[in-house]
């Protein structure tokens, strides 16, 4: 009795995942002419008009339970049968699939309304009118991958990490089970370590000079091979290439549905390669002694286990918080004084646009980030106090380059949590007020009025302004290249 319930409920329901009108129909119309049974004489044994019947084929009116049950009598089969949720023949699964398509909102959109699908209609011309509309659905789907989209999505996925304070525990127990089971013994990860973890995780690495110009690592899942270029050997980290290629298989990431998955897929893979190369158990003492000390510093945390001072950095933030009690901010600042990367809990109040991020935005002429640009000696850390309308804050940077420019990196803490760092007898002191247009994203009057209308730039246009963000499951990896890679160097 239940079960016929449910079912009479789905059916009424039109639920995709069990049976619908559309499935229901179809079958019904295929059952009939494998029978040779003409419309009308199933009509006639079940009692209903052609016509009434001919719309329950086409999936546009729902029959009810005991109209089915007749139906199933008459055409010698079961409820059951009817019901059933195995697959249609071809032809009635390219009809249900056009007519779901016709009921969307792209034919809507279109103006075109939903029509009677003949028998006269060729297979081919179904598919064809299926594979238009499937490009369309990918057309709006690139489309919706705007910058704005995005903005969004970093946006959404900061307030998480601060609603966390950077801190993800499960993260955290992924890296202290990998490094068990290589035995690493805490410190600085070796190259071999890093080996170690790959062919723990069933890969080899290999080493290529024709790895695909849009990729960092390929992974050949099929034979368990990972590819690098071999120019990480000359410069960079090597370690964090195959980190970050294998923290993907370690998390068991699937192939991203949308940018704020794919964004939200690179954060965790960059969390985890942070937690193996700086491991949560070895790290948290050393910082303590540095706290009890009054001499944190981002360069020794850098220094004890070899990696870039914004691999420590963004540690730092993802530590300091939940072991220290240290509320901090971290800013990573194009050389154009774009912001790139930020993440703050402890109420700095950063530039942001109207949806609330701060990716994109200009960073604050005298803010730490931007004044170490302008800094001689580059061998030592630059150390300032910036007073703003939140409060006093204290920020260390440095300035790295790479093949985008350069860049810095700089964590931050409020006045009060500076006695715990070195560098907090710095002379530096700065005023920001980015909250009042006159402090950054005007000129001053005087400079206005001089300037205004004598001056005429020629715009350098980032080349992002004037396109969507890279499509694609994984944006901006050319799908075939990396395929032909694959399949040139598969073995044998």
């Amino acid at each position: 009795m239940h079960d016929a319930m449910d079912r009479e409920t789905a059916v009424a329901a039109g639920d995709d995942e069990t049976v619908d009108a559309l499935t229901i129909g179809r079958r019904i119309r295929q059952v009939r002419a494998a029978q040779g049974l003409r419309l009308e004489e199933l009509a006639a044994a079940v009692g209903r008009a052609p016509s009434q019947l001919s719309m329950i084929e086409n999936g546009r009116r729902e029959p009810k339970l005991t109209l089915l049950q007749a139906i199933a009598r008459a055409l010698s089969t079961t409820l059951e049968a009817l019901l059933a949720s195995e697959p249609l023949d071809e032809r009635a699964q390219r009809e249900v699939a056009l007519e779901r398509a016709m009921r969307g909102q792209t034919f809507r959109t279109l103006g075109i309304s939903p029509f009677r699908i003949p028998r006269s209609i060729p297979d081919d011309v179904l598919d064809a009118l299926l594979s238009l509309h499937g490009e369309i659905e990918r057309l709006k789907d690139e489309r919706a991958a705007t910058p704005e989209e995005a903005r969004r999505a970093n946006l959404a996925l900061r307030r998480l990490m601060r609603t966390q304070d950077n801190y993800f525990p499960d993260l955290e127990e992924q890296a202290r089970r990998i490094l068990t089971a290589v035995n690493h013994p805490g410190g600085p990860l070796t190259q071999r370590t890093a080996s170690d973890i790959a062919a723990y995780l069933g890969f080899t690495l290999h080493y290529v000079a024709d790895l695909p110009q849009t990729t960092r690592s390929v992974a050949d899942l099929k034979n368990g091979r990972l590819y690098l270029s071999n120019r990480l050997t000359a410069k960079g980290d090597p370690r964090t290439a195959v980190l970050q290629a294998l923290c993907s298989r370690i998390l068991g990431h699937g192939e991203p549905t949308g940018y704020a998955q794919f964004l939200r897929q690179r954060v965790e893979t960059n969390y985890l390669t942070g937690a193996l190369l700086i491991p949560e158990g070895h790290a948290v003492p050393f910082l303590q002694d540095a706290k009890k000390d009054r001499a944190i510093s981002i360069e020794d945390l850098r220094d004890a286990y070899s990696v870039s001072y914004e691999t420590a950095a963004h540690r730092f933030t993802n530590l300091a918080t939940r072991h220290l009690g240290i509320r901090v901010h971290f800013l990573k600042v194009h050389e154009s004084g774009t912001i790139t990367k930020a993440y703050e809990n402890d109420d700095v109040d950063f530039p942001a646009d109207r949806l609330g991020a701060i990716e994109g935005q200009l960073c604050c002429r005298t803010w730490t980030s931007r004044v170490v640009f302008d800094v001689d000696d580059h061998f030592n850390p630059y150390y300032q106090y910036t007073d703003t309308s939140a409060g006093t804050y204290w920020c260390t940077a440095r300035v790295q380059t790479s093949s985008e420019g350069a860049h810095s990196v700089s964590v931050g803490v409020r006045f009060d949590d500076t006695k715990w760092f070195l560098g907090r007898d710095t002379p530096h002191r700065a005023v920001s007020k980015h909250a009042t247009e006159v402090c950054c994203r005007r000129a001053p009057a005087g400079l206005e009025e001089a300037w205004r209308d004598n001056a005429w730039p020629n715009v350098k246009t980032p080349r992002t302004l004037l396109a969507t963000l890279p499509t694609g499951a994984f944006p901006g990896v050319d799908t075939t290249d990396m395929y032909e890679f694959l399949e040139a160097h598969a073995p044998e």
